[in-house]
C-alpha cells in the first residue's frame, strides 16, 4: 500500500499504463467498459488519498491532534498517526 503522495501517483501512473495498454476482446464492449470504469474509479482513489495526505498535512501543520484527525478519518488518533504521520507524507 503507497504511504506517500509520490507513491499513490507513481501507483496511479502504473495502473493507468497497464490498463491503456490492454486490449480488451474482440467483441467484449460490455467487459472494455467495466475495466474502463474500473479504471477511472482507480485514479479517484488515488486523487482522493492525495488529498485526503494534503489535509491530514495540513491539520497537523495547524496543531491538529492525532486524536482530532483520526475521529475525521473514522478511525483513532494512533491509527490516522501511523498511516499519515510518516516523514514520507511531507
Amino acid at each position: 500500500m503507497p504511504r506517500s503522495v509520490r507513491e499513490i501517483l507513481e501507483q496511479a501512473e502504473a495502473l493507468a499504463r497497464r490498463f491503456e495498454n490492454e486490449e480488451p476482446d474482440r467483441g467484449d464492449e460490455a467487459g472494455a467498459t467495466a475495466l474502463a470504469v474500473l479504471h477511472r474509479a482507480v485514479l479517484a482513489r488515488a486523487r482522493a488519498e492525495a488529498a485526503i495526505v494534503a489535509a491530514v498535512n495540513r491539520a497537523r501543520d495547524h496543531g491538529q491532534s492525532w486524536d482530532a484527525i483520526g475521529r475525521r478519518l473514522g478511525t483513532s488518533g494512533e491509527a490516522a498517526r501511523q498511516r499519515y504521520g510518516q516523514p514520507s507524507h511531507r
